[in-house]
């Protein structure tokens, strides 16, 4: 298993199709994810991207776009190992100790933490001044 295994799931109140351009755009993969390198290995469309990644973590990564009502679940999944120093594609173990535990829950955070700042500053590009309505509401 990963030592860094995120999931999560954000509301999106765009259509399927905006919102997968975005993702599959590199321009802002650097941004979103900086010490990282994707190489897409799965284009799944409206649907998403999966990655292979390297750099400051070794693993994979995954954008799948669920269309729900009038909106999209962002689902993210990023399973990866921090990698040895000097290298984007060796995984290095850490220790199973305290340090070992510490290390990772500050890696395991810092993604977490940077993903949710990304997909709500997104969320409020594109919502705009959108809500979320039931079919048929005016």
């Amino acid at each position: 298993m990963a030592a860094v295994d995120l999931v999560d799931e954000t509301y999106v109140v765009v259509e399927r199709g905006i919102i997968a351009a975005v993702i599959a755009d590199p321009q802002r993969w650097q941004t979103w994810w900086p010490g990282l390198t994707l190489t897409v290995f799965m284009d799944r469309a409206q649907e998403g991207l999966r990655w292979t990644v390297t750099g400051e973590l070794v693993g994979t990564s995954e954008v799948w776009l669920e269309s729900v009502a009038n909106g999209v679940i962002v689902h993210y999944y990023l399973r990866a190992d921090p990698t040895t120093p000097g290298s984007a594609v060796i995984a290095r173990r850490l220790p199973d100790s305290h340090r070992g535990r510490r290390e990772i829950d500050r890696i395991r955070r810092r993604h977490a933490l940077a993903w949710k700042r990304t997909v709500w500053a997104l969320k409020d590009e594109l919502e705009g001044e959108r809500s979320l309505r039931a079919p048929g509401d005016r």
